[in-house]
């Protein structure tokens, strides 16, 4: 079918066969896997060259959430259209555990315990806002989609897992919700003049919010500024990092020669400074090929879009790629030094579960959302 061909909506459920047929088989096969191995590698390398004790856990998590994401590609687009209000609803719960009975690691309430495993209810709050959002567009016609009246109900579900992120604390991942949360109105069809206006009011606000952060928050705002200020505390990380990337030159030092990475220099570097471990080892040419598979992300997620027949498909795809183009360019851009380090890790290469997983059941809903385009989505409950 070609991209741009009209689809004819029908109401029943597709076949299996057919749902494999409109499978994207080269985003499943080769670009997905692909970021797979690449993070295998980088945390083998992390590791000295051995699979303990990161690299075999994210080649387990990794098959998981492989597993997970075709799982919920095969799933009818309007179960998730059906349902997006409870998943909301359960994650804002899981938010408020977190307050409640949270673990607490390194000054941070951010995760969620069971047993051996941990959840960090945070990054499920991103695509449940993806969801949610979908479903309050996709109900509304566009001429009402800026009114003031409609812009009510998008703040208050953009604000309550920001606000409840934040208060754990975690600022850099309240931001990320409220630009993935503003990036998905703004695709919706809200005016842009209404995100300058909330622009000026935030600009206006930065000596209040300001006097609020968090000493170690402040810091960092401070050494984003002038790194050399203080090189062996606050600054340390970004210049180790920056020395990193440019030792790796064209083609890298070779896999394991990083020096930096090796001898521990560079710290956190199966988190949030993977992209510099692979850079110094890889150089330029490993970081350009993953600029690129995070480029045939956003690519696909943009093709899908623009193939759905509905607002609840167009906008699940396009939040879904947001927000891995978010995380991608939040993390390459805090590595290289153009922003202040959050602590937002590099999309199924950076060592975690939660957020692998959650990426992961993403490209599900994404796909879904281009399997199952010859559905009709309602647009509101109990209609055909």
């Amino acid at each position: 079918m070609a991209a741009f061909e009209p689809v004819l909506l029908r109401p029943q459920e597709l076949s299996l066969s057919e749902k494999l047929s409109l499978l994207n088989w080269p985003f499943v096969l080769l670009v997905v896997p692909a970021f797979g191995i690449i993070g295998y590698l980088v945390l083998y390398s992390a590791a000295g060259g051995a699979h303990e004790p990161w690299a075999w856990r994210h080649a387990l998590r990794f098959a998981l959430g492989y597993a997970v994401m075709l799982g919920v590609a095969f799933v009818d687009i309007r179960f998730w259209h059906r349902w997006a209000h409870v998943f909301y609803g359960l994650v804002i719960v899981l938010l408020l555990a977190v307050d409640i009975v949270g673990s607490i690691n390194k000054g941070a309430q951010r995760w969620l315990a069971f047993g051996p495993f941990q959840l960090q209810p945070s990054e499920l709050a991103k695509l449940a806002l993806v969801l949610m959002l979908a479903r309050f567009y996709h109900g509304l016609r566009l001429e009402d989609v800026g009114r003031p009246i409609h812009l009510i109900v998008p703040l208050a579900l953009i604000g309550l897992p920001a606000a409840l992120t934040v208060a754990q604390p975690d600022l850099g991942t309240g931001v990320l919700i409220v630009a993935l949360g503003g990036g998905l109105m703004f695709l919706a069809g809200v005016r842009i003049w209404k995100f300058v206006l909330a622009g000026g009011l935030l600009a206006a606000a930065v000596p209040l919010v300001w006097t609020r952060l968090h000493d170690y928050q402040r810091e960092r705002v401070l050494t984003f500024l002038d790194p050399e200020r203080d090189p062996l505390g606050a600054g340390y990380h970004i210049i180790q990092s920056k020395i990193a990337l440019g030792a790796g030159g064209l083609a890298g030092r070779g896999f394991l020669h990083g020096t930096q990475a090796q001898l521990d220099f560079l710290p956190e570097k199966q988190t949030d400074f993977a992209f510099t471990l692979l850079a110094e080892e890889t150089g330029f040419v490993g970081a350009a090929t993953v600029l690129t598979l995070c480029l045939m992300v956003a690519f696909v997620a943009l093709r899908i879009s623009l193939r759905a027949t509905s607002d609840f498909g167009r906008l699940v795809a396009m939040g879904v790629g947001l927000n891995f183009s978010i995380h991608a360019v939040v993390n390459i851009a805090m590595v290289t030094g153009l922003v202040p380090v959050v602590g937002v890790p590099l999309p199924l290469i950076s060592y975690g579960g939660t957020a692998m997983l959650t990426t992961l059941f993403g490209f599900g809903l994404m796909l879904s959302a281009d399997i199952h385009r010859a559905l009709r989505v309602p647009r509101h409950p109990g209609e055909l």
